[in-house]
């Protein structure tokens, strides 16, 4: 039997970070993955200008910067009319908020992911790669440990103080706990790494065509990140021929096919869907759940690695005094749980807002018309993207 402070399942960014901050503070950290890195994972793979804070917090942020990530001004956004906003993060003294950088981030999740798995190494981290958690071990109403297999497929059990469930949309401590609950918002998206779309000019480039949207996201040198998200349904009967079904319905993006001239495809599709879920708080104590395995919603504004990261901020600022006292009941461990709606809350009900107008042909069209003639709401709204205006500021 193997024993650590806090066991992490899954060593992405959400783990990685929660992982490096409880080390760092002293305890016993064993993080697991199914996977062997780098391995290939469907992201948009967007770092809002706030994020940058919590790389530089992890002590990663100089790493990200010369493996080539891409600054990005803002968006540019075209409504189903053919209405152009171009948004960018406001960087002007005059604004009450600033970004703790001026830009956002684009980078690849393979060279991301790499970066923050070898500062996880460099620290007293027992990290180990496939690694596949099969289930929690629950004694006295309180998880005291994880059941995994090797990478040679032998039964291991680890038990712990705390277990940190960072094992994204498909966790399984969240789903051996039954805190999964299905979302109504049904959507699949579709990405691809393609190149030959001409220079974006240092932006993303967003695509509203109801009931789709397409994002477009400069992630290396003549990389782009190509998503398209759309409803479930429409997708489901072209099961085994989605390369036919991405093709077609890119075409039907009024105003997208002249920007993908010349387009060539660098990368398999991926595709991940239905996105959004509802994950309940734990009821047992001994446990708590970071980054996409806390839920989802939807990647419009891009806010997952940014939820991710800063999510495994506020959990390891939680988990050291309950730590630290011995305590981690239910309880003990509510401040996480509160902190994680106090930063994540008013963003959610803005992200509720910009679907409900992105879905309707005619809102998404009055809304552009509406932020064309005032820039400076325009402005506040990319700050609230960028995770650094707070979204009451909008009203």
């Amino acid at each position: 039997m193997n024993r650590a402070d806090v066991v992490v399942v899954g060593a992405g960014p959400a783990g990685c970070a929660a992982a490096i901050l409880l080390a760092e503070r002293g305890w016993a950290v064993t993080l697991l993955d199914k996977a062997e890195f780098p391995r290939p994972k469907i992201c948009g793979e967007y770092l809002s200008p706030e994020s940058a804070r919590v790389l530089d917090r992890l002590g990663v942020l100089k790493a990200v910067d010369a493996a080539g990530a891409q600054p990005l001004a803002g968006m540019r956004i075209t409504a189903p009319d053919g209405t152009v906003l171009d948004g960018r993060y406001p960087t002007s003294g005059r604004w009450r908020w600033r970004g703790y950088r001026d830009h956002g981030l684009a980078i690849r999740r393979t060279v991301f992911d790499r970066i923050l798995v070898e500062r996880a190494r460099a620290l007293p981290v027992d990290l180990r790669e496939r690694h596949r958690v099969t289930g929690v071990v629950v004694e006295a109403g309180a998880v005291v440990g994880v059941e995994a297999e090797d990478a040679e497929g032998a039964p291991v059990q680890i038990r712990s103080r705390l277990v940190v469930g960072a094992d994204g949309r498909a966790s399984v401590v969240a789903h051996a706990l039954g805190l999964r609950r299905r979302h109504r918002l049904r959507r699949l998206a579709l990405i691809r790494h393609v190149s030959g779309i001409a220079d974006l000019g240092g932006r993303g480039e967003i695509y509203v065509d109801p009931p789709d949207y397409s994002i477009l996201n400069p992630v290396a040198p003549g990389i782009v990140n190509l998503s398209l998200v759309v409803p479930l349904a429409h997708a489901r009967p072209y099961r085994g021929r989605m390369e036919t079904f991405f093709d077609a319905r890119m075409k039907q993006l009024r105003y997208l096919p002249p920007r993908l001239a010349g387009m060539r495809p660098e990368g398999p599709l991926m595709m991940m869907g239905p996105l959004a879920y509802r994950v309940d708080e734990p009821r047992v104590g001994g446990v708590l759940l970071a980054g996409d395995a806390a839920g989802f919603y939807d990647p419009f504004t891009g806010e997952g690695l940014y939820t991710a990261l800063r999510s495994a901020e506020m959990l390891a600022e939680a988990a050291q005094p309950a730590l630290e006292r011995g305590d981690v009941s239910v309880g003990a461990l509510a401040p996480y749980a509160a902190a994680r709606r106090a930063a994540f809350a008013d963003k959610a009900r803005v992200t509720r807002v910009l679907q409900f107008l992105i879905a309707h042909r005619r809102l998404a069209n009055t809304a552009a018309h509406f932020l064309k003639r005032r820039p400076a709401l325009l402005s506040r709204l990319m700050g609230v993207i960028g995770d650094f205006v707070p979204p009451r500021a909008l009203f």
